[in-house]
């Protein structure tokens, strides 16, 4: 699995963060998502997929 986040798309909504916290962050400053793990653990596959899914932005591209 190989996740890329697009941040000028990102609105801060934070689900990703919710839902997959060892593979996602937020900046402080503006909510707008730090990608932690771009090829994280096979374990965390579900949640980053569903991150992926439920992104208002569609900032997250998850591959493979």
């Amino acid at each position: 699995m190989n996740i890329t986040v697009d941040a000028d798309k990102c609105c801060g909504a934070g689900q990703c963060v919710l839902l997959a916290p060892d593979v996602f962050d937020q900046g402080e400053d503006d909510g707008i998502v730090i990608l932690l793990d771009a090829s994280p653990a096979e374990e965390h596959h579900a949640a980053v997929r569903e991150a992926a899914d439920v992104c208002p932005a569609a900032a997250i591209t998850v591959e493979g």
